[in-house]
């Protein structure tokens, strides 16, 4: 069957790929250690599937509005005001099945052929592939290392031209577990409001950070009716699967936002949406363990990388993963990757799954207990090992410079 030129632009998760690879070798009885998946290993607090559970029983079962039932959207905007993040209007609020949706519809109605996108590389491999499927072009901003994975406001001036229309920001960052900081946000905003930019800032894993406010390009004067924020309750709840995000738009953007909606997947399911404002108003004591554990893990998987010979790594400030530098072992990181799951049994990815500057990096998700993240420190130790007593790392250094 032919299809349509544009799915030639639409790229993928290379998560799901080595999630795929690794269970068919448990298939072969082999033991596999996760650390390729971005999503929590807790389960949803109680008190959210009850809601459901009740809203389930009293019929909540039919559509509701698209954008959202107004009790949610409400609920929105009240924990934004009640954190600091954000005053806005319930009716700029839009819920929709899982974030994605956020950054799709937002992309698909400001973005077309002759448009370009700024996004952040290492990055999100989405950003880069619903520019290229609306038909504009996407524009990497490097992430250095030296820079602590953070978006440089200079650099990214140089990269703006006439035809720049979105800007994307990421911040506590997937993959480098990076956050942005108040200064480099006012810097950024400058550079926004200069040209025009509209900007769109995902900032799903807000509530997993270690130390310090969260600081949003929202907050920067000037930057309300130019901004899209990017939400949800996936990472913060551990509801990956229940496919609950939200957005809040500029006023023109939000009717729009809502005939996309209408559409594609007419609403968000009814039940799931009064979960979702149980878990916004409560109790946090779930999600505050939550984060206290992934802080524990952070500190065992960044001691226990910074030990083995030819990695690298930066301590990360929010989010579920580590980016680790391993350039010095001389192996392309895709190879590297391949060989952690295939000899090590340890499933990871690598940092060109999320844009070319990834080159040299791996991504570890850290959302596994610590006696397997220990494991899996050992597994990679050891790997290494043999691949240099055997050889086999030196013979892929050597096929690498030839």
């Amino acid at each position: 069957m032919k299809l349509a030129d544009r799915m030639g632009r639409l790229g993928t998760e290379s998560a799901f790929e080595v999630l795929a690879k690794a269970r068919a070798l448990e298939a072969q009885g082999r033991s596999i250690i996760h650390l390729q998946i971005g999503e929590p290993d807790f389960d949803t607090p109680e008190h959210v599937v009850r809601a459901a559970q009740e809203a389930l029983s009293r019929g909540m079962t039919h559509y509701v509005p698209a954008p959202g039932i107004p009790e949610l959207r409400e609920g929105v905007a009240a924990l934004l005001e009640r954190t600091g993040r954000l005053k806005t209007d319930p009716m700029r609020v839009v819920v929709t099945p899982g974030a994605k949706p956020i950054m799709y519809f937002t992309i698909m109605a400001l973005c077309q052929e002759g448009d370009e996108v700024l996004y952040p590389d290492p990055g999100f491999p989405m950003y880069e592939s619903i520019t290229a499927f609306a038909g504009a072009t996407p524009v990497p901003v490097p992430l250095r290392e030296r820079n602590g994975f953070r978006l440089d406001p200079d650099e990214l001036a140089s990269l703006v031209t006439d035809r720049t229309r979105l800007l994307i920001l990421s911040s506590p960052h997937n993959p480098c577990g990076s956050a942005l900081t108040r200064s480099d946000l006012e810097a950024i905003a400058a550079v926004a409001i200069e040209h025009d930019l509209v900007v769109l800032s995902d900032e799903v894993y807000t509530a997993i950070r270690y130390g310090g406010e969260h600081a949003s390009v929202l907050s920067v004067d000037g930057m309300a009716e130019r901004t899209v924020l990017l939400d949800g309750w996936s990472k913060s709840f551990a509801m990956t699967g229940w496919r609950l995000g939200f957005g809040v738009f500029p006023a023109a953007l939000v009717e729009p936002v809502t005939r996309l909606i209408i559409n594609s997947v007419s609403c968000t399911s009814a039940f799931s949406q009064y979960a979702a404002i149980a878990a916004l108003e409560g109790p946090w004591a779930p999600v505050e363990r939550m984060v206290a554990a992934f802080r524990q893990r952070r500190d065992v998987i960044v001691a226990g990388l910074n030990r083995i010979p030819g990695f690298s790594c930066l301590e990360p400030g929010g989010a579920f993963y580590v980016f680790p530098r391993v350039r010095d072992l001389g192996l392309p990181a895709a190879r590297l990757a391949e060989l952690l799951l295939t000899r090590g049994g340890v499933a990871c990815l690598p940092g060109t799954a999320f844009g070319a500057h990834g080159e040299g990096y791996l991504r570890f998700s850290y959302a596994n207990s610590r006696e397997n993240l220990s494991r899996a420190l050992e597994r990679v130790a050891e790997s290494l090992g043999r691949l240099q007593r055997t050889g086999d790392l030196a013979s892929a250094q050597t096929a690498r410079v030839s």
